[in-house]
């Protein structure tokens, strides 16, 4: 009974696109393994060569159009980015749950390594909030070069304790687990996280980057909230995770 009403609570799609790419972009539409159509975009890096390809996983409100700017930075950092809605967001059909973000998650996946150019090599994940933990889930089926969570929970039910305090904790389903789930990743991590942020406390990405196996970095980002991150840091942000693509790169293996 409990999960139509902590997915109502949960996701918060919106339908209509209202802004687009100012760069270089192509629509794409591709299937998930159960039948649902996705929508996203292929973003290429400037300049070339590039600085990886990126598969960006937004978070639970909105759709494509309100990262933006996200992409922008990143593909003018050097990143190829992919970046998709989910089932039930946009253009995307379907109606949002945890298992089918994880079947979106695996075909966005399929299509970026479909993309001309893609070496599979060189693929990171950046999960923004929800996205984080969707990302962190494709991370151990499919271990990215690198993976990024930027300013995401530990667990639903943690997340739940901060907004919905009466509720009472053994009865939210234990969704996207994250901090149970991190131990076992096995790509070097990046944690990006404000630490204002008044939707995820801190605490979370402190939390997650603590019980992450190195290789790991954890980046602080001052009077920062929830969703203005992005647009405080500008491009310094993409510019870290630049930065921390191509040390990896050149880290001895």
């Amino acid at each position: 009974m409990l999960r139509p009403v902590l997915n109502w609570l949960l996701y918060h799609p919106a339908r209509t696109i209202e802004q687009t790419p100012a760069s270089d972009f192509r629509d794409l539409a591709f299937a998930t393994e159960d039948g649902e159509r996705l929508h996203g975009w292929w973003i290429p890096g400037r300049p070339s060569p590039s600085a990886g390809h990126l598969l960006f996983f937004h978070g639970n409100a909105g759709n494509v159009g309100g990262r933006v700017l996200h992409a922008e930075l990143l593909s003018a950092a050097g990143f190829d980015v992919l970046l998709f809605d989910y089932r039930g967001y946009g253009r995307s059909s379907g109606r949002a749950g945890e298992t089918g973000t994880y079947r979106d998650a695996r075909a966005a996946r399929s299509e970026l390594l479909r993309q001309p150019g893609v070496d599979a090599s060189r693929v990171f994940y950046l999960g923004e909030s929800l996205g984080g933990a969707i990302a962190l889930a494709l991370a151990l089926e499919f271990p990215p070069a690198g993976l990024v969570l930027q300013s995401t929970f530990t667990s639903v039910r943690d997340a739940a304790r901060v907004h919905y305090p009466v509720i009472p904790r053994r009865v939210v389903p234990d969704a996207y687990p994250s901090l149970r789930l991190i131990p076992e990743l096995r790509a070097p991590l990046l944690v990006l996280h404000g630490d204002r942020d008044e939707l995820v406390p801190f605490l979370h990405g402190e939390a997650l980057f603590k019980a992450a196996p190195a290789p790991k970095r954890f980046e602080v980002f001052a009077g920062a909230g929830h969703n203005d991150l992005v647009s405080q840091a500008g491009p310094a942000y993409a510019q870290l995770i630049a930065t921390w693509a191509d040390d990896l790169e050149r880290a001895p293996h």
